[in-house]
């Protein structure tokens, strides 16, 4: 089995060996910026099911009809 590390150095030698080591730089940054925007999706998601949430809680209730 391999460890965490074995397979850090495995993703970065077969990414220079498909990419060559000048594009592994901009790789890195194209991904930085993929995952900063998928954390601020993430908050503001997290933000507005939270203000849903709270909107639910503030609606009256619906009242019981009672059948004949």
């Amino acid at each position: 089995m391999l460890g965490s590390t074995e397979i850090i150095v495995l993703v970065v030698v077969i990414g220079v060996l498909i990419f060559g080591a000048k594009k592994i730089p901009e790789l890195a940054k194209t991904f930085g910026k993929a995952k900063g925007e998928f954390e601020k999706g993430k908050i503001e998601g997290d933000k507005e099911l939270k203000d849903f949430k709270g909107k639910l809680d503030e609606s009256p209730k619906d009242k019981e009809v009672k059948s004949d």
